[in-house]
């Protein structure tokens, strides 16, 4: 079967693209190997319209929408290679189905690695969280605190104030400078550079954490920012290009939202350093926009 376009990822961006070649009436296909990033989060926050609403409960909505289209075809699966051969795309799963299009939209997605300290990841998405804009507001005015984990950490430690008492815990491999522990003093942040050794409470609830030294600090939730990976190696497997930025590597491009592989576009959290559900979902429009402005006016693109 031969599409116009293949959408891989169900997720937020996926799906906005997916929805506007609908509306444009191109035959595509949409491959979901169901496993979104924000599986381990209870609910969706900051995203007009859907503001505490559980992420599932979104996806399975868009996709309810974007059936009623009759362009528009679902594969559940692993996409686990793509290739191009001239101007034709082809996709295998995982487990041996194999289509082809004339583009292909990435919305593949990133997977965590959280720093190994026990007891942080079994309470991931849930007292551990990764953006205060998204979670700050439900564990509000409870001991807070930010986990060094990147040279950008001193930032966030800085905004944390705004939603509870903040403790910077910079691990001792991110220790602020002299401008930096002036700056953090003026908002009321405490830091703390002896490293966690453990996260404690009855997980996924976080009641304390136990440092190197033997300290025991009261503690509702810790904000950290994971190292990223591409969740899938579909944008490599095709020759596409990266940048690196400060938590891993991003795919690089123009924008049009598209690669440095001509027909090949890419939304959501791994093309974006910063990762927020309206931002992808927002990429995931403008990638399906782009490509069907070179469906449709490809002497232009």
């Amino acid at each position: 079967m031969h599409y116009e376009a293949i959408v891989i990822g169900g997720n937020f961006a996926g799906l906005s693209a997916a929805m506007q070649l609908a509306r444009a009436r191109r035959k595509i296909l949409l491959i979901d190997a169901q496993k979104p990033r924000n599986r381990f989060s209870q609910a969706s926050h900051g995203f007009l319209g859907q503001d505490g609403v559980a992420p599932a409960a979104i996806i399975a909505e868009g996709k309810r929408q974007l059936a009623a289209y009759p362009t528009v075809a679902f594969a559940d699966g692993e996409a686990i290679s793509a290739s191009k051969t001239g101007d034709k795309f082809s996709v295998a799963l995982k487990d041996g189905r194999e289509f082809t299009a004339s583009r292909l939209i990435l919305a593949t997605g990133v997977k965590d690695t959280l720093p190994e300290i026990p007891g942080l990841s079994e309470r991931w998405g849930r007292t551990a969280l990764h953006c205060p804009y998204c979670h700050g507001y439900e564990v509000r005015d409870r001991a807070l605190g930010i986990l060094g984990s990147h040279p950008f950490s001193v930032h966030a430690a800085l905004l944390l104030p705004d939603w509870g008492p903040a403790t910077y815990f910079s691990q001792g491999l991110f220790e602020a400078d002299a401008d930096q522990h002036a700056q953090l003093a003026a908002r009321g942040v405490t830091i703390e550079n002896t490293p966690i050794a453990e996260f404690m409470g009855t997980a996924p609830e976080l009641e304390a954490v136990r440092l190197q030294d033997g300290r025991v600090l009261p503690l509702s939730a810790i904000f950290v920012a994971p190292k990223v990976s591409m969740a899938s190696p579909l944008a490599e497997q095709l020759g596409c290009a990266f940048d690196e930025a400060p938590l891993g590597p991003v795919i690089r491009l123009d924008d049009r939202k598209e690669t440095t592989v001509k027909g090949v576009y890419a939304a959501g959290d791994a093309t974006n350093p910063m990762h927020n559900a309206t931002l992808a979902s927002a990429s995931g429009v403008l990638a399906g926009v782009h490509c069907h402005q070179s469906l449709a006016l490809p002497v232009l693109h």
